[in-house]
């Protein structure tokens, strides 16, 4: 293969997430606001808001600016390095660069990113946001960890071109696909951190948590991240669960990937719009029993079923 086309996919990945994520977000606000019965703003208003946010001043109050700086790059870069590891449309473009474990790790490592915010901050609110969202990962990380190792142990293999090919299921439809795929549906929302799930983040009652003490460019980056953290947990859901249509020629196959990246967009913000958000007891309780569920699919995996 020629050396030219990882990197030009790379920039490709890279380039859609950063421009679609912003309009996605503003997608997820003006249905919400149709559905509560309200106007609510343009659908460009996230891109306003960024702009907004790295023209202001760059004040810095938390007790660790260095580690604020450092936790602020790292995020954007991580969701960044993750887009070059999905396949959006076409083959990932950094296939040989890393497999199926480096994947699980650079997921989690976007969780690590806004604890390390919080811890950097300081502050009662970021502290309590960043004490969430440790119970909230220790119990929520695992359950796409799980579905990738499905995906593998169908695939025999943890190369990526394999396993992100809607592999959970192997040959037909096997139970431990199916129960996958139900668990996934039902835990999509908290891996985007929307209601009910947005408990670390939670504006009405601890506002912002771990981002309470961040304010201008490094505010808009780390928006910036969570905005491109929907577009990449979609993407992976597509590939891993909805691969139809994904081998079409390109532009095909790229522009039915970002149809169905809309459509879980649609989904997601329905579920927002429509529920109350959980307390952190019960959001721990809820994923406990999904991750009871996944395991008992990873040992149906691993008999073939």
């Amino acid at each position: 293969m020629n050396p030219i086309w990882p990197i030009l996919g790379g920039f490709l990945n890279v380039a859609a997430v950063l421009l679609i994520a912003p309009f996605c977000e503003g997608v997820l606000r003006k249905v919400t606001a149709i559905i509560q019965s309200r106007k609510g703003p343009p659908i460009w208003q996230p891109y306003f808001d960024l702009l907004k946010l790295l023209g202001k001043e760059d004040i810095e109050s938390g007790e660790s600016p260095l580690m604020q700086r450092f936790a602020v790059y790292l995020s954007l870069a991580t969701v960044l390095t993750l887009a070059c590891l999905i396949p959006m449309g076409f083959p990932a473009p950094m296939n040989g660069a890393g497999d199926a474990l480096l994947l699980i790790y650079l997921l989690t490592l976007v969780g690590v990113c806004t604890l390390l915010a919080g811890l950097a901050a300081g502050s009662t609110y970021s502290l309590l946001g960043t004490s969430r969202e440790m119970m909230a990962m220790i119990a929520l990380e695992p359950l796409f960890a799980v579905a990738i190792v499905i995906g593998a142990v169908k695939t025999g293999s943890f190369r990526l071109d394999t396993v992100l090919n809607g592999s959970v299921y192997g040959a037909g439809l096997p139970l431990s696909g199916l129960i996958m795929l139900a668990v996934m549906i039902l835990s999509f929302q908290a891996f985007v951190q929307r209601v009910p799930f947005d408990i670390a983040e939670a504006e009405t009652e601890i506002m912002e948590g771990a981002l309470m003490e961040y304010s201008g460019p490094k505010l808009a980056l780390f928006k910036y991240a969570q905005m491109a953290k929907l577009v990449i947990y979609s993407g992976l859901f597509v590939t891993l669960f909805v691969p139809w249509g994904n081998g079409l020629v390109f532009p095909l196959g790229w522009l039915v990937f970002w149809a169905k990246v809309l459509v879980l967009v649609l989904l997601v913000t329905l579920v927002a719009a429509t529920h109350a958000r959980y307390r952190i007891d019960q959001a721990i309780r809820y994923f406990a029993g999904l991750l009871a569920v996944a395991v008992g699919a990873l040992v149906l995996a691993s008999y073939g079923l």
